[in-house]
């Protein structure tokens, strides 16, 4: 039976896309400190990326872009990326796992496991392979659109984004969905600021 390990990354940024990867591991594979992206260096993750890609019997990587994340909304894109993963992988699996509680929509037989990619390590393999593709697009945006330090905070909340927010406004890779109360505070101080000049 050829079963493949599905991963996301990136669900709490608030820019980039949303990355997937799927990952059919052979029967015996070397990959020392194969474990979660989240708990795995930087350096083992690079190494693992390039090892799991000559070791695996067939991996693919997706994505879900912050359009379609705005439009779906975080988790159905999340489940659209790996579905894209699973459905690209050039060798048709008999099972998916996939990491987390959910798992529906996949064109073959799913099963969700919660913490799955510390404890199966075909989804361990999909994380960081989902992890390290995520890090180069962001990086990609940085070039894009310098000035929010996308390749140091990734995306993710930071003060450092958000300082960045506050002085240049969003971008086309932002998430508008997940912006909605920086932007609720940035009308009120507009609004306050507007209010303290009327006063005087």
């Amino acid at each position: 039976m050829l079963i493949c390990g599905v991963d996301e990354a990136g669900r709490g940024p608030l820019a980039g896309p949303v990355m997937a990867a799927a990952v059919i591991l052979p029967k015996e594979y070397t990959l020392k400190n194969l474990n979660d992206s989240k708990v795995v260096s930087k350096i083992n993750r690079e190494r693992l990326y390039r090892e799991i890609m000559k070791q695996a019997v067939a991996w693919q990587i997706a994505q879900a872009t912050a359009e379609e994340i705005d439009t779906l909304n975080i988790l159905e894109a999340s489940l659209l990326a790996m579905q894209r993963a699973v459905d690209a992988l050039p060798v048709r699996p008999d099972l998916a796992l996939v990491d987390g509680n959910v798992a529906r929509g996949f064109s073959v037989c799913c099963r969700a496991i919660v913490h799955g990619d510390a404890l199966e390590p075909c989804i361990s393999a999909a994380s960081i392979l989902a992890k390290v593709a995520r890090d180069d697009v962001m990086r990609c945006l940085a070039s894009q659109y310098p000035g929010y330090g996308f390749e140091r905070h990734m995306g993710y909340p930071t003060r450092l984004h958000y300082a960045a927010l506050d002085a240049l406004g969003p971008c086309p890779a932002h998430r508008r969905s997940f912006l909605r109360k920086w932007e609720c505070r940035q009308k009120a101080e507009e609004t306050a600021a507007s209010s303290s000049r009327d006063s005087f």
